[in-house]
């Protein structure tokens, strides 16, 4: 928040002083333009921006809470101290489904103490906002204790202080509490100043009962006894953060715990029947935080770091400072039910929320719009912090990650990285792919342009530099474009400083503009000509729409190339619309984007695609492993966009029988895959049939190479879980035989013996499933497993089966949340989407449930993103996006805010485009070169 200047106050409608000091009772003549909504009770509300007042700073908040987990209510008081920067008579703070029973002001002045003055409160729950009106005016730089009670009832959702339950292995339901604040929820839990920008420091304590454990950002510093059972908890005060990082808990849950080298105690915290899946993450938890300590340079300030598996948990993890919460599947590590990806996944997260201990707690966003300061970076620092700490788990998830980045970015519906978000939905929608994913990969683009050492430099630069604050776009790449400091300066120490371009204007033209650039190659003898224009999927160059969709695009975009005659790679910052390189001497070919380390899609003109195709059939490893991938995914984005033919992409494919590399096999695959997907959907049957055929007999090798074990390195275990999933539900005898043989052991031993490998249990589940016993068996199973790891794959087998009863059944246990908990029902509704037999039944489904849905998940969240995209996603025929349209213009009153809808739609007609242009060439191509 800005300071108050002339032209915000002229925003604000206030000519005069009184303005300022009441709006509430300003003189007509100041308010005549203004018009002041009503609170509650009928009375003007003095405020009617969504954002606070800045006049009014927090210090310090000084919060006693009491969750009652019987009667599921929870009382509070809160006493906080704030700065006067205006004279005022009123204070504006956020909360949400509070009911405040009394409020109190005094001076923070040892001569009136006690002296308090009662306020009056209005609530204008429109906003989440509720004024505190004194009848003394509150003066210029002095300080006033802000004290409040209120009573509330425990969330029954996902956000604010919110119940949670899981079951013991005798069928017991166990109560806890925890809190989930980010972005606007701190509200829901005490009045407060919920804007990342008003830091303050925070007191804690909890009320408890004897059997529980509390916890919170800070050790607990002492304990007292209250009698009737309970006791307070008196926590240690927390270093200055925003308010969506305060946390607290109470359950019953154990922990086991360790130390760092800097002596920082970490504990992870669990359901006591689980405690036996924490010890990995303890381990990792350990290794990434010393590792984030050398990297930024900067001790974690904080003496304890809990990392606590919540039950019930919408999204995968949040990094409240000193108590990080996670979903149970992306914290707890089962070695026998937990496969090799799970295993990552869970490292990964890990490293996301530990990375965020610097990147949004110690420096945190100004405002919502640039989320992806946060995120992106912690995003990125998973793939920096996992390499470093577990290099055997890498499997270069960076590719896939940015891949899906130019998926989303592709389509006229994405959105700049950096965008006005206002009201809690809009801010709700930033936490998406374009935040995460894009973030990371322009930061990956800019280390690489940069060098590893420059980008590190800036980015301590950048941590120091605003710790304990909050920073803006510009202050990132003020950092990294010179990592000299005074302190540098002042000992001669060497640092740098990059005179020679401007990196805020390369990179505004990254975070500022949505899409990404479609660099064209014509490449003759030693000259290679270049031109950039707007990447996008599903709308060609002959569409009308097409060239007014370009105006105003224009990137700074780091380009890096090899060719036939390289010794090392060649650079080259294009800033203009078309450019050319002149090269030292004639060449064969050329391959732009090396390593994928650009954003940035490419396409080779004249006879460059087929030289590439030629070059990889003769040797495929000319070209780098993730240049190889680089190259597949760039030939079938280019189909999409209809640069390229379908053929000539496919082509390209013919030469993964020679591929050694699982994570290229993996790519060739999934395309290859998806486009079998789209057709059987359709239910295309020729063609159906004879892709199944083609993809049966091309991998045949590859599939009956794989042993059904866990063993190998990481990609090697990824790589078989994929292949044999594909095999068995492409129908292949031998698949089908040894997953039916091991379902049918484990069936036989009741589900208790074991004998499943990890990674094929995916397989030998679905397998299982397509029969009335073995689907009823996994549900019972389903219910007793203590692995959240074995209950994720028990799902995705359940989602499987072609019997609609069954389906229809597993949606409504979702939707009940007793046997399948409410947060994992997005996930099941989009399995079941994804099945060709359950597509149909999980749209109706959504329409049927959509006001339900709403009252479980909030519009702007991750869940309603995941159920309004699952459940449309896999259309492809007109009649189906008229119903969908049908469907989103009957409720647009409710979705106008949301990009969710807009995606959809597009996805939709991104499929019918492709299988119009397509579907007559793939039937061509797949008959000509079936054997």
């Amino acid at each position: 928040v800005v300071a108050l200047g002339s032209s915000l106050l002229l925003n604000m409608g206030c000519f005069d002083r009184c303005c300022l000091v009441s709006q509430y009772s300003c003189s007509k003549r100041s308010n005549e333009n203004r018009s002041f909504p009503r609170a509650t009770n009928g009375e003007q509300f003095p405020w009617d921006k969504l954002r606070l007042p800045d006049w009014i700073i927090p210090v310090h908040y000084d919060l006693l809470i009491h969750p009652n987990l019987s009667s599921s209510v929870f009382t509070g008081f809160l006493k906080t101290e704030v700065t006067v920067k205006l004279e005022t008579n009123f204070i504006v703070l956020h909360s949400k489904h509070l009911e405040i029973t009394r409020a109190f002001i005094e001076e923070k002045n040892p001569k009136l103490q006690g002296d308090l003055k009662q306020l009056k409160v209005l609530e204008y729950p429109t906003h989440e906002q509720v004024a505190f009106l004194s009848a003394e005016p509150l003066l210029v730089d002095k300080k006033y204790f802000l004290s409040v009670n209120y009573i509330a009832n425990l969330s029954d959702g996902f956000y604010g202080l919110y119940k949670s339950t899981y079951k013991t292995k005798d069928g017991q339901t166990r109560l806890l509490v925890s809190t989930h604040f980010e972005p606007t929820s701190a509200r829901m839990a005490f009045p407060c100043f919920d804007e990342p920008s008003f830091k303050a420091n925070y007191t804690i304590k909890i009320r408890r009962e004897e059997q529980h454990v509390a916890l919170s950002n800070m050790p607990k510093v002492k304990t007292i006894t209250l009698g009737n059972n309970l006791v307070e908890d008196h926590f240690a005060e927390t270093v200055k953060m925003s308010t969506y990082l305060v946390a607290f808990i109470v359950s019953d849950f154990q922990s086991i715990s360790g130390t760092t080298s800097s002596g920082i105690k970490v504990s992870v915290y669990v359901n006591p029947e689980k405690l036996n899946q924490a010890h990995y993450a303890l381990e990792a938890a350990i290794k990434i935080l010393e590792f984030y300590e050398q990297y930024f340079g900067i001790y974690y300030p904080l003496p304890k770091q809990d990392l606590v598996a919540v039950p019930d948990f919408q999204s995968g993890a949040m990094e409240n400072w000193g108590l990080t919460t996670y979903r149970e599947t992306s914290l707890l590590y089962d070695p026998e039910t937990s496969s090799a990806s799970e295993k990552l996944w869970i490292t990964m997260v890990i490293g996301h929320e530990l990375a965020h201990q610097w990147f949004g707690n110690l420096v945190t966003m100004e405002w919502w719009n640039d989320i992806w300061l946060n995120e992106g970076f912690a995003r990125y620092m998973e793939f920096i912090s996992v390499d470093a700490t577990y290099p055997e788990l890498q499997n270069d998830y960076l590719l896939d990650t940015c891949f899906t980045a130019m998926g989303r970015d592709s389509m006229n519906s994405s959105r700049p990285i950096s965008s006005k978000a206002e009201n809690p939905t809009q801010i709700k929608e930033m936490f998406d792919t374009v935040s995460y994913d894009k973030g990371a990969c322009i930061l990956h683009m800019l280390r690489n342009f940069l060098t590893d050492e420059v980008f590190q430099n800036g980015i301590i630069h950048y941590l120091k530099k605003h710790s304990y604050r909050n920073a803006k776009n510009n202050d990132l790449w003020n950092s990294l474009a010179n990592t000299c400091s005074e302190e540098d300066f002042a000992s001669a120490k060497y640092c740098y400083t990059k005179k020679h371009f401007d990196v805020t204007e390369i990179m505004n033209t990254w975070t500022l503009q949505k899409g990404l650039p479609l660099i064209t190659v014509e490449q003759n003898e030693k000259r290679i000509k270049i031109k950039q224009e707007r990447f996008l999927k599903g709308i060609l160059p002959d569409d009308p729409l097409w060239a007014s969709m370009q105006t105003g695009f224009l990137w700074q975009v780091p380009l890096t190339y090899i060719t036939s005659h390289s010794k090392s790679i060649g650079r080259h910052l294009m800033k203009n619309q078309s450019d050319t390189i002149e090269l030292e001497e004639d060449v064969n070919w050329v391959k732009l984007n090396v390593d994928m380390n650009g954003y940035y899609i490419v396409h080779y003109e004249g006879n460059g695609w087929n030289n590439i195709i030629k070059l990889l059939n003769q040797n495929h490893t000319i070209f780098s492993y993730k240049d190889r991938a680089n190259l597949i995914h760039n030939a079938f984005q280019l189909v999409s966009a209809g640069r390229l033919s379908l053929d000539r992409a496919l082509d390209l494919t013919r030469y993964l029988q020679h591929e050694t590399s699982n994570i290229v096999l993996l790519k060739g695959l999934g395309y290859l895959e998806g486009i079998y997907d789209m057709v059987e959907r359709r239910n295309i049957s020729d063609v159906t049939k004879s892709l199944k055929q083609y993809l049966l007999q091309y991998f045949k090798p590859v599939i009956d190479r794989q042993t059904w074990s866990d063993e190998g390195s990481v990609s090697d275990r990824m790589l078989r879980s994929k292949l044999l999933q594909m095999a068995c539900d492409l129908q292949y005898p031998p698949c089908l035989q040894k997953a039916n043989e091991l379902f049918g052991k484990w069936m036989g031993f009741g589900g208790k013996l074991n004998n499943i490998p990890s990674d094929v249990m995916k397989t030998v589940y679905s397998a299982g499933s397509k029969t009335a016993t073995g689907w009823n068996f996994l549900l019972e199973r389903y219910k007793v497993s203590m692995s959240g790891a074995e209950q994720i794959k028990i799902n995705s087998a359940l989602a499987s089966c072609k019997d609609d009863a069954n389906l229809a059944r597993l949606l409504e246990l979702g939707m009940e949340g007793n046997v399948i908990k409410t947060q994992d029902l997005p996930s099941v509704i989009y399995m079941v989407s994804m099945n060709p037999a359950g597509r149909l039944l999980a749209w109706n489904f959504v329409k049927k449930n959509w006001s339900k849905l709403l009252e479980k998940f909030s519009l702007g969240s991750f869940s309603m993103r995941t159920i309004i995209l699952g459940a449309t996603s896999h259309f492809s025929s007109k009649q189906e996006l008229e119903e969908v349209k049908f469907f989103f213009a009957s409720k647009q009153e409710e979705i106008s805010q949301l990009r969710a809808p807009q995606i959809a739609l597009e996805n939709i007609e991104k499929n019918i485009k492709w299988l119009e242009r397509n579907l007559d060439i793939l039937r061509k191509w797949i008959l000509e070169n079936l054997q």
